[in-house]
């Protein structure tokens, strides 16, 4: 099978379009570029099946390379037939494959391979053709002073199990078993089941489950459950229906040789195929549980990162403590780091009046527009002080989710930026920044660090990253990047770009202090037209000489743009923003092989609003200021909340206490729910139901009664 016609039966979409995008990224094109620069050429695919299908790409190359291996390996043994060539070259998927090869693989001294040095491979062939009537007189010339009749038997049944194990009709019979028929034992490990950290896994003890029917979360709960030592899990089946089932595939008479092939099977079955195949089909599982992890992980990541900005404000960021104190750090309108000093409101210094004239007077000195508080230790008691101030100006306070501020304190690239701080004050420059922009503050932060998903150090690592680092890819380009203040990790994730170039735009912009024009962009170090080509339209310089400069309008189209105007009698900059000048002009007049309506399109809307913020704003919320810890929960009571994880089997809410609260799927609507960012997003601020405390375990069940 070919790569395009691979493509198609994996995703559906049009023979052109995969064929135009598949010579695109051999091109060295970038997702974000293709599906924003390249919709001719794709037929007006989207980001997601652009995506689909670089991942169905890198897919069959795998398969491809595998083949290679295999084939070579056929060849070195010279067993490798036009037949065999043929079925391995149109294998479709690696079970197929590997199976092909199977009876090829080079094994560990086994049962079968003992059997064949004892000479009885031929024994094994004489029953397999269940055409003999005297086993007995047979099995004799096969006996030595070192081997017995019943040996002989014996060995003669471990080739045939190994036969019937290379077979892929019956693997893919109990394939079908497998997925159908499955189910899920788990056996409590009795030495571990009383102790303190049991508690978490306790609802999977001695559990059972049709395999097809338990939920990824589940069932990664189970894996998790299964690797610290809690419980066993096993796969089960309806082994005697399978085995005779087998039988009647194999065996075709009666007598002797008809007796020692179902013997053969049995052992086969229990021995190697349904270890064998039970544990394939529990890799499955886990794969599918992880795509599931994953895609949820990535959804909440993409809404994280296009959380609602304040934008360019002067912000006071603290990061609360107790004993230590808060750290309060002022940052100007473009984040830079202006002040910072302790305060010690809390216990034990209880300095109240210090802190509440430092920060009165920190807001004046440095005009301050808003505060931004961390929501971990001391967060509510320090809202509650900052609340108390009668500050001489307008001020915004906000509750910031601060998960990952401490990986990032600490990390090198915290360090290149401040040098000469401690990670305290990393830590409280971070918190500052997320409220001002989250996407340009979170890039920096490894994303399994920040608190979202589930699981997610559960499942393949390496896909996570790849997916987790699309996302982020995906939200910077569609937002856009300010070449002139962006650091080097947000810079590193524009199309085309990367770490190095990164590295060398923020060496440039020291050297000459700003970008005047995309033009000037060329002049970085190492930076080539293909680079220039793939990130160009993604960069944005504010208040350049042309007004292009500054929106997603590629410079390749800048001469279209001129034409338009020109057309118009107007300049450039008097057609931006003209929503009824542009709303007059005839695109089909501008159409072109290589620029149609969709470009064109994108063109007029983006000119009506060049450079736009795409994101809400950042609103402010309060928690119940009543509630101080779990101890003052109540079933039925009514309590604001923020939506800050999502999963499968429903979300978490921080209340602003410690422990999160969930509300189940089930609790979400009086209708039935299939995905929950159906009905809630991250970030969101909802009213909540109490429904039940555990206090033992820490458990918090809610109900969604409203949305603010």
């Amino acid at each position: 099978m070919q790569l395009l016609s691979f493509i198609i039966s994996k995703t559906n979409l049009p023979a052109k379009g995969i064929e135009n995008t598949i010579a695109l990224f051999n091109e060295d094109c970038t997702v974000p570029f293709i599906s924003r620069y390249r919709k001719e050429r794709t037929g007006n695919l989207d980001e997601v099946e652009i995506g689909k299908i670089l991942e169905f790409k890198k897919i069959f190359e795998e398969l491809g390379k595998r083949k290679l291996t295999i084939l070579k390996s056929l060849k070195e043994q010279a067993v490798l037939t036009d037949d065999l060539q043929s079925q391995i070259n149109s294998a479709v998927d690696l079970n197929t494959l590997e199976d092909l090869y199977l009876p090829y693989k080079k094994k560990r001294k086994t049962k079968a391979e003992k059997a064949r040095l004892n000479g009885l491979e031929p024994l094994a062939k004489i029953i397999m053709s269940q055409k003999s009537n005297d086993l007995d007189q047979i099995v004799r010339r096969y006996t030595t002073a070192d081997i017995s009749e019943l040996e002989a038997l014996e060995g003669a049944r471990h080739i045939i199990a190994e036969w019937i194990n290379e077979r892929s009709s019956v693997r893919n019979r109990i394939r079908w078993h497998l997925d159908k028929f499955a189910r899920m034992h788990t056996k409590v490990v009795k030495a571990k089941e009383e102790s303190e950290k049991a508690l978490k896994f306790k609802d999977y003890f001695n559990w059972e489950e049709a395999l097809r029917s338990c939920p990824s979360h589940r069932f990664l709960a189970i894996l998790r459950a299964e690797r610290e030592g809690f419980i066993r899990l096993s796969i089960d089946l309806d082994k005697d229906k399978i085995i005779n089932e087998i039988k009647g595939r194999v065996i075709t008479g009666y007598g002797d040789c008809a007796t020692q092939i179902s013997m053969a099977i049995e052992d086969s079955f229990k021995r190697l195929l349904f270890p064998s195949l039970s544990n394939e089909i529990l890799h499955a599982a886990k794969e599918k549980a992880d795509e599931n992890a994953i895609a949820v992980f990535s959804k909440n990541l993409r809404q994280l990162l296009l959380g609602a900005p304040l934008g360019e404000k002067r912000i006071l960021a603290i990061d609360p403590g107790f004993r230590s104190g808060c750290k309060v750090v002022c940052l100007s309108a473009q984040g830079a780091l202006e002040y910072n000093e302790n305060i010690y409101p809390h216990a034990p210094t209880n300095d109240n009046k210090g802190a509440i004239k430092k920060l009165s007077s920190l807001v004046d000195a440095y005009k301050i527009d808003a505060i931004a508080i961390g929501n971990g230790t001391a967060s509510r008691e320090t809202e509650s002080l900052v609340k108390r101030i009668r500050f001489n100006r307008d001020i915004q306070v906000f509750i910031v989710n601060e998960a990952g501020a401490s990986i990032y304190s600490a990390s090198k690239i915290a360090r290149d930026e401040f040098p000469n701080y401690d990670v305290t004050v990393r830590g409280a420059v971070s918190i500052g920044r997320r409220l001002a922009d989250p996407l340009a503050e979170l890039v920096k932060i490894d994303p399994k660090s920040i608190g979202v998903g589930q699981y997610q150090h559960d499942v393949d690592q390496n896909k996570l990253k790849s997916s987790l680092d699309a996302v982020v890819e995906s939200c910077v380009n569609t937002i856009g990047v300010n070449i002139n203040t962006a650091s080097v990790s947000l810079l590193s994730y524009v199309s085309g770009i990367g770490e190095k170039l990164a590295e060398n735009i923020v060496t440039y912009r020291k050297d000459h202090k700003a970008f005047s024009s995309r033009s000037d962009i060329k002049k970085v170090s190492r930076l080539g037209e293909k680079a220039f080509e793939q990130g160009a339209g993604f960069l944005r310089i504010k208040n350049a000489q042309n007004p292009l400069d500054d929106s997603a309008v590629h410079p390749e189209r800048y001469g279209l743009v001129k034409k338009m105007a020109k057309d118009a009698k107007k300049s450039v900059a008097e057609l931006i923003g003209n929503k009824e000048l542009l709303s007059k002009i005839d695109l089909k007049k501008y159409c072109t092989e290589q620029i149609g309506l969709p470009t064109l399109n994108d063109i007029i809307h983006e000119l009506e609003k060049p450079g736009l913020d795409p994101r809400e704003k950042a609103r402010v919320f309060t928690f119940d200021q009543n509630l101080k810890n779990i101890d003052d929960l109540r079933e039925g009571q009514l309590l604001p909340g923020i939506i800050n994880n999502i999963t499968n089997f429903g979300c978490f809410v921080d209340i602003g206490i410690k422990e999160n609260g969930l509300i189940h799927v089930s609790n979400l609507s009086d209708t039935f729910v299939k995905d929950v960012n159906e009905i809630v997003n991250l970030n969101q601020q909802v009213i909540v139901k109490v429904l039940e405390v555990d206090k033992t375990r820490k458990r918090i069940q809610l109900s969604l009664h409203g949305k603010v």
